[in-house]
This record gives structure tokens, sequence and C-alpha cells, in this order.
């Protein structure tokens, strides 16, 4: 607000700055609005990835249950962006350590949306979801230090 001031009563000094800065500063949410977006968004995600479950059943619900739970997920996938800011988040998606899961995430985002629109085949939608869920898990635990190894040791594990 008080930017708006400075601008409408003409003593404008962010004029030394360059446009990128004036934009970085006009845009930046607060910590508690950040979090605030980030649970909406999360919360919205969630909730659409369950209704599209809940619709599967129904006639032709197969498209709908498919591009709810895809869209969901992406959802709360980007509500992230809230909490680290968009730049930020792609830079991590797309870290060394994690790119391959970013890619299988994203691969099966589209498999689940072919299956559904292109090939009408309900079993193999079915299956992209549920590759979807262990991308989209897996991604997740590449945040969480080790993580990703002691799943890895369980499993092992109980493979023996």
């Amino acid at each position: 607000m008080d930017k708006l001031k400075k601008v409408l009563s003409g003593n404008d000094e962010d004029e030394e700055e360059g446009i990128v800065t004036q934009i970085s500063n006009s845009t930046t949410l607060s910590w508690s609005t950040r979090i605030k977006g980030f649970i909406v968004c999360f919360v919205l995600g969630v909730s659409l990835s369950i209704l599209g479950s809940c619709l599967l059943f129904l006639k032709d619900g197969l498209v709908i249950f498919a591009v709810l739970y895809t869209f969901g997920n992406v959802l709360s996938l980007t509500s992230t962006c809230f909490l680290m800011g968009p730049l930020n988040q792609l830079k991590k998606m797309f870290a060394k350590t994690r790119i391959i899961a970013t890619l299988l995430v994203i691969v099966m985002f589209i498999l689940t949306l072919v299956c559904a629109f292109a090939l009408k085949n309900t079993a193999l939608a079915i299956v992209c979801c549920v590759l979807q869920f262990v991308a989209l898990t897996w991604y997740s635990l590449s945040y969480i230090p080790f993580a990703r190894d002691a799943v890895k040791k369980c499993f092992g594990a109980c493979l023996e």
C-alpha cells in the first residue's frame, strides 16, 4: 500500500531500481499468505484426486477420473510453489538428484491422460494412476534426506 501511495503522490523513488526488482518487490507474498496459498492449493488438489477416484465408477467416468486425479496431483505438486517460489521449485525439480523422479512423474501424468482420452482403456488408466502415485511418492521422498535409501533398504530386506 505504501508503494501505491508513493506512486500516486509523485514520490516514486523506485525509478533507480531495475524493472525486475520492481516486479519482484511488488509480487512478493507474505509468509502467512504463502502458507494459506499452499494449504488451499494442496487441499484442493487432494480433494480433486479423491473426487476423481469416486467418479471412476460412473458411466463414462474414466475420462473424468483421469482428468481430476491427474489435475489434482498436478495442483498438489505445484502447491509448493507458494512456499519456495516457482523458479526455485523448477530448479529443485530438475536438480541432479531428482531429475529422473521428476521426469517419471511428468510421463505418468501424460500416460494417464493418453490412456483415458486416446486409448479409452480403463484398466491401463488405473495402472497409470497407481504408477503416478508411486512416482509422486518417490519424487516426494527425494526432499527428505536419506528417505529413498531407507525405502530401498526396507524393500530390499523384505525381498530377501
